[in-house]
């Protein structure tokens, strides 16, 4: 009985851990596909919390055939912008403010890194995050480090479970540029953005 019990209890916290899959018809991919026509890029995005300096968030943009959002376990979204397990497509300039402005406010920060690939490693990340598949929470630095690990030109990357680990590993890639952003939007305004996304023009 007790065997039966404990079986239980580890296929509840097995289901626990799961992340729930979100998978766009192929029509609302297609549609919203966006063409960047800048230089195939990996970029991460870093979120800190401004009292205490801990990373609270990563997520990982690749430019390359299409420019893709991989927005591991997070909460951002847009009613226009197609998901498929935590892939977000359709990511013209405005949805990237979007994105930033989403995360920056009083309390947070947000750290932007770019480094520029070749159209292959770009294809590789993209072919890494789509296949990845829905991301249970607080692992998001976790699975952008296991995307980018063995990828040439990211042997910096470690496997790490903490977004500062992972944003300190891609500050050692050669050529990387860095910008941080800074909003001073109250927290409240994080739920008013996400009314106001449906609004907002692609």
């Amino acid at each position: 009985m007790l065997r039966a019990i404990l079986a239980l209890f580890a296929l509840l916290s097995l289901a626990a851990c799961g992340a729930e899959p979100v998978w766009a018809p192929e029509e609302r991919v297609q549609a919203a596909r966006y063409v960047h026509d800048g230089p195939p890029a990996i970029t991460l995005f870093t979120v800190i919390n401004n009292r205490s300096d801990s990373g609270a968030h990563s997520g990982l943009m690749i430019n390359g055939a299409e420019r893709i959002m991989f927005d591991p376990a997070g909460t951002w979204n847009h009613p226009r912008i197609p998901e498929r397990n935590d892939v977000h497509f359709g990511i013209t300039p405005r949805i990237v403010n979007f994105y930033i402005d989403y995360h920056a406010r009083e309390t947070y920060r947000v750290v932007e890194q770019t480094v520029i690939v070749s159209p292959e490693v770009a294809a590789l990340v993209a072919q890494r995050a789509r296949a990845y598949g829905a991301v249970p929470k607080a692992q998001c630095a976790r699975s952008i480090s296991d995307i980018l690990r063995g990828v040439p030109g990211f042997e910096a990357i470690g496997a790490t479970w903490y977004p500062n680990r992972l944003m300190d590993d891609f500050a050692k890639l050669p050529g990387v540029t860095t910008r941080t952003i800074r909003d001073e939007d109250a927290d409240k305004n994080h739920g008013v953005l996400l009314v106001q996304a449906g609004e907002l023009p692609l």
